[in-house]
């Protein structure tokens, strides 16, 4: 796991509509998402993605949803490329990098 913490690209610098994604449920509900961060792992060859509701506040707790995609031409990913993490090893790989990257926001906001 020693490619956790490499690749990783924080969306909170752009701009609103380069870091939504739109996802319809199994009841046809369109919902709106925010690019939390998009990161590569080499043990998997997949990358990755984490989704947080669109308008969430930066203290609101929410929940994170993440995904695996296949990249487009541009390098990024959308909705129709997404897939679950169904792997136990690979939830965890990705749960190791989401706690990484809190851990350095939260270190950001306490250094402001």
């Amino acid at each position: 796991m020693a490619d956790q913490d490499k690749n990783i690209v924080d969306f909170s610098d752009f701009a609103d509509e380069q870091r939504q994604i739109s996802l319809v449920d199994d009841q046809g509900n369109e919902e709106l998402y925010e690019i939390l961060f998009t990161f590569d792992s080499e043990d998997y060859d997949r990358s990755y993605v984490l989704l947080i509701p669109a308008g969430a506040q930066d203290n609101e707790q929410v929940d994170i949803y993440p995904f695996a995609y296949t990249p487009d031409e541009n390098g990024d990913a959308t909705s129709g490329d997404l897939m679950p993490i169904e792997d136990d090893a690979e939830w965890d790989m990705v749960q190791g990098v989401l706690d990484v990257f809190l851990n350095d926001e939260n270190l950001n906001d306490d250094q402001e």
